[in-house]
């Protein structure tokens, strides 16, 4: 089984198997927003074994119309409040946003393929 992920529209693959090595980059570095729709905020606090409202005061806040994730501070850098430095992984791995079960095929990095290969040691060429 190929462990070399490819979507039509993308001028890249991105192989799986970094993501054990390279420490997150994704999920962690700069701010940025973790959006979550509806659905995904249901689907998260059910597999916290969270009331919605619990959830949502303790781990979102509101960015214009939608709600993201909140992130820890550490030093210069930040992470997604769902990082788990131990394990060097999500703790809500099974119901993680779209926006984050879609990385790195996202349409910002069609132009930016150099930005991306900065932070996703597991982007490669087709």
């Amino acid at each position: 089984m190929s462990n070399i992920i490819k979507q039509d529209g993308f001028n890249y693959s991105f192989d799986a198997l970094a993501c054990s090595s390279c420490q997150a980059k994704c999920c962690t570095g700069e701010s940025g927003y973790i959006h979550v729709n509806s659905r995904e905020i249901e689907d998260i606090s059910k597999f916290l074994d969270l009331s919605i409202e619990d959830f949502t005061q303790n781990y979102l806040f509101k960015n214009g119309y939608k709600y993201s994730i909140k992130e820890r501070k550490l030093g210069e850098s930040y992470e997604c409040a769902f990082y788990d430095r131990a394990s060097n992984g999500c703790v809500i791995y099974e119901v993680r946003p779209t926006q984050c079960r879609t990385f790195p095929f996202w349409d910002y990095f069609k132009t930016r393929v150099d930005e991306l290969k900065l932070e996703c040691p597991g982007v490669v060429d087709v």
